[in-house]
């Protein structure tokens, strides 16, 4: 390991650790000394209706309610199509869709209030299967190759359908907003969340301010995994119109359940894969990928456009082509979730490979191997693995960990018995930072570092902190460039009021790409340094020069400048008599170039592979016919538990990236998206069946035995 990779201790760990954080909840009073009124969502009740009418109570003085006759600019929230109301057009379109907010002093009142609402609907027909959705908010289509002609010269063609679900990102803290108004005009909004400066384009366009009008700052922040990356926008716009009309601070904090059933949860998938097999090698892939959007489009452009872009997986496949579209249903809206459409993709290709090989008779790891992308390959559009592909010297690590390819073949031998054991394995990758040309194009980031007389140094940027622990790492990476004390380094929480545009916290971009762009500065200022004197530089982003560049509209080119690679194995003990499966070890080997802070990076390794066999086992969430959310509390949705957690065994192998400070890459979402079919091959090896959709559960296991 290099020095930078030596762990220190975090800059946030003693202010949470004593209970000095202030999160949004904790605010009592503004900093100014105002009181805080609390706002409450009035939702719909139905998945699809007009909404013919809005009967208040007789409210008390200084409670109000507000819709969206009250924005004083636009009733579209700023994410990508746009189409996302502040407030509730003249139809609803999901159950619990946003028609108004009822503001007020005492909580207890607003609710009370709330309840006495009467909405008059006209009730419509809603679309809740995705089956029999007809409306595509996107649809895509790319290849390369010759695929008519490898399936025409194919010895055997192969179609399977998969299938995943929701998985809801259980933060620890709900979501939550503020907004108060300030006494030169500005909207200031405050809270929970990931993009400071996605907000405040949001905010810009419902109060139709300029920028300069609105200012955003991240309070302390309860976790996100890109839960927190577009809902700020749409609860901030609510509780900004509302301030706007009481002109007084308004805040929003959901209560568990409201989170869980309102609010963007990964997209469900169906994966339609055809394989064609010359020779014993796979010579062409055709993949049909359908994402459930939910009732508007949110993030559900560039999460389908990373899931398509990871179908064919990370096996040289001459032929390819692929569709992909994001289908409108009358459910709650889906965004972004840690992996962003990589798991529901890589999950189909990783299982419909085992099931080539297993109808082969092949081993399904050495199938897999013989399939291997390596440097210099072409990529799924037509660029270029530009860097070494480490997976070969990878599996060995896990090979090593596990006892991989011993049980492996051991268990996929007949079991007889109440209990019976299984071995799976995925090998997988995660694009790292922004897809296509969007950092260069869109993102255009700039960090700054601004030196103070005393010494200290101020790192500028907008990227937050949501506990992956940038407030540590920024620093670390300064205070070595500049041979500083790490002490005399620090970066508060992002406030467009003082920090330039770095982009938002997405896409494991953070630390490769702006801890990149603080390395330069600090390069910098070091030249240019003076002892007791104000100084300031700044970096902007510039895309490397040996990336091909990226079309969208044909999907061609680098989608990526480098890739964090996964090899994961699962092993597990089914009980046949219950369904339960135990998972006896989960070993994985994760590149994520080099750890800036080494039990950083390890804790986001572990903790994102957990998250991830939550996902692939447990955490099973599900609509009723009306497109109500089922369950919509930890009683009825299960995460996995400290009590869950099983024997881990996780390695650092270290593939460096030139233009990532030190070698780093990007790190936070790649260990969740192998996890789900490596977990899924051990349940197949365990009950001698094929399989196609995840979450498994126990009650999944029952079906299949018995159906077996």
């Amino acid at each position: 390991m290099k020095a930078i990779s030596q762990s220190i201790r975090k800059k946030d760990h003693d202010p949470k650790i004593e209970g000095r954080s202030r999160y949004l909840a904790d605010y009592n009073f503004t900093d100014s000394g105002k009181e805080i009124l609390c706002g409450k969502l009035l939702r719909s009740r139905y998945a699809k209706a007009k909404v013919l009418s809005v009967k208040l109570p007789e409210l008390p003085e200084g409670y109000l309610y507000v819709d969206r006759g009250d924005i004083p600019g636009d009733n579209n929230v700023n994410i990508v199509l746009d189409d996302t109301p502040v407030f509730a057009r003249e139809t609803v379109e999901y159950i619990g869709e946003p028609i108004g907010m009822l503001v007020g002093a005492d909580e207890k009142e607003v609710e009370r209030l709330l309840g006495e609402i009467e909405v008059e609907y006209e009730e419509l027909e809603p679309v809740t299967d995705l089956r029999k959705a007809d409306h595509a908010f996107f649809n895509y289509e790319f290849g390369h190759g010759d695929v008519e002609k490898a399936f025409a010269e194919a010895d055997k063609v192969y179609e399977e359908e998969f299938r995943t679900g929701y998985q809801e990102q259980a933060y620890l803290e709900v979501q939550g907003m503020m907004a108060e108004p300030e006494e030169d005009g500005k909207m200031y909004v405050h809270g929970s969340l990931q993009c400071p400066y996605y907000v405040h384009g949001a905010l810009a366009r419902a109060l139709g301010t300029g920028p300069d009008g609105i200012h955003i700052f991240q309070d302390v922040t309860g976790g996100g995994f890109g839960g927190k990356e577009d809902y700020p926008s749409i609860l901030g716009c609510q509780v900004a119109v509302a301030a706007h009309k009481a002109q007084a601070p308004v805040r929003c904090v959901f209560d568990r359940r409201e989170d869980m059933e309102f609010t963007p949860k990964r997209h469900p998938s169906i994966c339609k894969y055809k394989m064609a097999v010359k020779d014993g090698r796979v010579t062409a892939v055709d993949c049909d990928v359908i994402f459930d959007a939910g009732a508007y489009s949110t993030l559900s452009a560039v999460v389908l456009q990373r899931g398509i872009i990871a179908a064919p997986g990370v096996y040289d496949i001459p032929n390819v082509h692929v569709t992909g579209r994001a289908l409108k249903t009358n459910t709650v809206p889906c965004g972004a979730y840690r992996g962003f459409g990589a798991p529901q993709t890589f999950f189909a290709v990783e299982t419909m490979m085992n099931h080539i090989a297993q109808d082969m008779g092949e081993d399904t790891i050495r199938f897999k191997e013989k399939h291997l992308v390596k440097q210099g390959d072409k990529t799924s559009t037509n660029g270029k693995y530009h860097f070494p592909v480490p997976l070969p010297a990878m599996l060995d690590e896990v090979d090593g960990l596990a006892q991989l390819r011993k049980k492996h073949e051991e268990y996929s031998k007949p079991q007889t018995g109440r209990c019976r054991r299984g071995m799976g394995l995925s090998v997988y990758f995660h694009g790292a930072g922004f897809t296509g040309s969007g950092e260069r194009d869109i993102i255009k980031a700039t960090a700054k570092l601004h030196k103070y007389a005393d010494g200290t140094v101020e790192v500028l940027a907008s990227n937050a902190d949501i506990g992956q622990g940038v407030r540590t790492t920024f620093p670390k990476i300064v205070a070595h460039e500049l041979n500083l004390p790490v002490e005399k380094v620090y970066y508060n929480h992002p406030d467009t009021a003082r920090v330039p545009d770095s982009g938002p916290t997405v896409a494991s971009r953070s630390l490769m790409t702006v801890g990149e762009l603080l390395r330069r500065a600090a390069i910098k200022l070091r030249d240019i340094w003076v002892e007791g004197e104000e100084q300031e530089v700044e970096e902007h982003y510039k895309e490397p020069d040996f990336m091909i560049p990226f079309y969208l509209d044909r999907f061609e080119g680098d989608a990526y400048p480098t890739y964090a690679w996964g090899v994961n194995a699962v092993e597990v003990e089914v009980d046949t008599y219950t369904g339960l499966a135990k998972i006896l070890g989960a070993y994985a080997s994760f590149d994520v170039g080099t750890p800036v802070d080494y039990n950083i990076v390890m804790g986001q390794m572990d903790g994102g592979f957990l998250q991830g066999l939550g996902y692939a086992s447990i955490e099973k969430m599900d609509y009723d016919s009306k497109g109500r959310i089922r369950n919509n509390s930890f009683t009825d949705y299960l995460i996995p538990t400290a009590l869950d957690v099983p024997n881990l065994k996780v390695t650092l192998h270290v593939e460096e990236y030139p233009d990532g400070p030190y070698g780093a890459k990007g790190a936070g979402e790649l260990p969740l998206v192998g996890a789900a079919p490596a977990y899924v091959e051990a349940i197949e090896q365990a009950i001698g069946r094929k399989l196609n959709h995840a979450p498994f559960n126990a009650e999944d296991v029952i079906a299949a035995l018995e159906e077996k």
